[in-house]
């Protein structure tokens, strides 16, 4: 009588992946394939969320995709102008009689960070979390406004002592 064996197709995908991995580990982070370290040996895959970045004319949106999350679960700062968020998604078995054949989604520690702009203001940042996606809006600073200079006739003369400018015009008769 002969066995049969369930192919899978994606057999062979899996095992490059996993020869990729060990082979050059600098590619399989690239790809996100890359394992987080803990006490010398490899323990979880790190993963990184998808996010977007977009642009209005008085703010930036930054959206990230978190399923699964809770928003105590985030830490968001600012500082020196780089957008960093963080946080942990938990591997949680729902039954010790459950057995998992295949799993795909990523878990672990996760850290994203963005270099925002230098008109990006940290102190009115706002964050909100609904349906499994964190927005963060960071409003720009208003622009500079240009300023007008007034030129006058006449011939500027600099003072040694000051260095400030006056028009031959100004200058009383000596």
């Amino acid at each position: 009588m002969a066995t049969m064996m369930r192919w899978d197709p994606f057999q062979d995908l899996r095992s490059a992946q996993d020869e990729m991995t060990q082979m050059s580990p600098m590619l399989a982070h690239a790809l996100g394939l890359h394992t987080q370290q803990a006490s010398g040996r490899a323990t979880t895959t790190a993963w990184a969320p998808a996010l977007d970045i977009s642009e209005r004319k008085d703010a930036y949106l930054v959206a990230v995709e978190l399923p699964g999350l809770k928003p105590q679960d985030l830490d968001i700062t600012m500082e020196d102008g780089l957008l960093t968020i963080q946080g942990e998604r938990q591997f949680t078995s729902e039954s010790s009689e459950q057995q998992f054949h295949r799993v795909e989604r990523r878990y672990g520690a996760f850290r994203r960070s963005i270099t925002l702009p230098t008109h990006a203001m940290a102190e009115g940042i706002e964050a909100s979390f609904e349906d499994g996606v964190l927005q963060i809006l960071v409003p720009k600073a208003e622009e500079a406004k240009p300023k007008r200079i007034q030129v006058r006739s006449g011939r500027m003369e600099v003072t040694a002592a000051t260095g400030e400018g006056a028009s031959s015009q100004d200058t009383p008769p000596s």
